[in-house]
């Protein structure tokens, strides 16, 4: 009875004898159901076994893992330790392969061909791809005074791979991010939020990725970032984006040099009544802002558009340059002409946006549309000029505008009318209500 006893209170998870002589936390919460296959696993708290040894038991335990399943009764500080121990073991041993090649470039005074030198990046299996990733993005890093960086700042992403992988779609969030409360972060938005409210920063702003490098950016500088003043906002700054924008431009002369260009020109008049054209390339490599030129005082016939749109194709190069777009009005339309003429490999092809905008404007000519157009501004103008009425109509209409702009005129009239014939019947309600209580 003595030995039956014994037996039933032997625990396998508290043998030493089943666990591994290690320092590893996983061994904490697991153990070898069978002593002659130590392939295998079993998790002390729900007893499940499962093949790959310690680590894929401490995935199961971290539960951040898709091809693990969650343990049912793990808890957020196993879940911490876990994750803290496996992303702190991968670094390192991410760092030895760098770490090593420094300790070459220091002894000899050159550096010397490593074994990652010549890497070949895996089709599948996000372990080996986020390895060589790895390792590609420690090649890329400067190497003067990298000794003085921290395993942790050779290993991070820049803030522009983070956005690249946001983008992507959904990610595992980090450790840091998991260690914030929810007030925390809410704190942190709050403020983002405010100075968009104080400094009438459009929301749309933050849609962009600027803003989203910036916020990453920020985070991993940590606490204590002394944001820039005035002066280097002004100065030395703007000559630093300056010379970014003049490296980008190289990369687009080269796309443009491969695959050949697109010169956009654009006119438009300024709220001091300049009117200025701007110049824009495009490429495979995307649109690129090339320059704004000051027309006011010049007379904008073809034979200036003409050497003026030249100009510029040579400053790119006549034999990049492959088409000319630019509005569809008369003397835009004669300086094509002169130009296909001086460079027989160029096309001019007019503006898409524009020749729909010239069609709505004939459109709004002809006498079908013309006086439901006029009848249409009356009505709108009348509701606009006052004010009981305007508000009136807002509710009729549920918030919703009657007008609607666009970006030119003839644009903003077909969509008004749009809006006229949308809300026809709460229009009919706000007369009848009004001519009722006129009488």
């Amino acid at each position: 009875m003595a030995e039956i006893s014994e037996s039933e209170s032997y625990d396998p998870s508290t043998d030493p004898k089943r666990k591994a002589k290690s320092n590893d936390p996983g061994w904490k919460y697991g153990f070898w159901p069978d002593l002659t296959n130590k392939d295998l696993v079993e998790c002390s708290l729900c007893h499940k076994q499962m093949h790959s040894g310690i680590k894929r038991l401490k995935q199961h335990l971290a539960a951040g893992y898709g091809d693990v399943a969650k343990c049912p009764k793990t808890t957020s500080e196993i879940m911490w330790e876990m994750q803290q121990y496996m992303q702190g073991t991968s670094r390192m041993k991410r760092a030895r392969v760098i770490l090593d090649d420094d300790v070459q470039e220091l002894e000899t005074g050159e550096r010397q061909p490593s074994s990652h030198d010549s890497v070949t990046y895996p089709s599948s299996g996000t372990a080996s791809k986020r390895k060589q990733s790895t390792l590609r993005f420690a090649e890329l890093q400067p190497r003067v005074g990298k000794q003085n960086q921290s395993v942790a700042a050779l290993l991070r992403k820049t803030p522009e791979e983070v956005d690249e992988r946001h983008s992507k779609g959904p990610t595992q969030r980090t450790i840091e991010a998991c260690t914030k409360s929810k007030e925390e972060r809410e704190r942190a938005l709050m403020h983002i939020a405010n100075f968009f409210y104080e400094n009438d920063i459009p929301f749309s702003a933050a849609n962009s990725r600027s803003f989203k490098i910036m916020v990453e950016s920020i985070g991993q500088m940590g606490p204590g970032l002394k944001p820039p003043s005035f002066h280097e906002l002004r100065v030395p700054l703007l000559e630093n984006a300056k010379k970014e924008i003049d490296k980008l431009k190289e990369k687009h002369k080269l796309a443009w040099k491969q695959y050949g260009c697109t010169l956009i020109s654009d006119g438009w008049t300024d709220k001091r009544d300049r009117h200025l054209i701007n110049f824009l390339v495009n490429s495979p490599e995307g649109t690129f802002f090339l320059e704004s030129v000051d027309a006011s005082s010049e007379s904008h016939d073809a034979t200036m558009l003409a050497a003026l749109l030249e100009k510029k194709v040579e400053e790119i190069g006549k034999e990049n340059v492959v088409q000319i777009v630019t509005d569809n009005e008369v003397n835009y339309k004669a300086a094509g002409r002169l130009l296909e003429g001086r460079i027989p490999t160029l096309f001019w092809t007019p503006c898409a946006t524009h020749c729909l905008d010239l069609m709505l404007e004939d459109i709004g000519k002809l006498a079908e549309f013309k006086s439901n157009i006029a009848s249409g501004r009356h009505i709108t103008t009348f509701i606009y000029r006052h004010g009981r009425i305007l508000n009136a109509m807002r509710e009729q209409t549920g918030g919703k505008d009657l007008v609607r702009v666009g970006a030119t005129r003839f644009v903003t009239t077909f969509l008004t009318l749009q809006n006229l014939y949308k809300h026809k019947n709460a229009l009919r309600k706000l007369f009848v209500r009004f001519g009722l209580a006129l009488n």
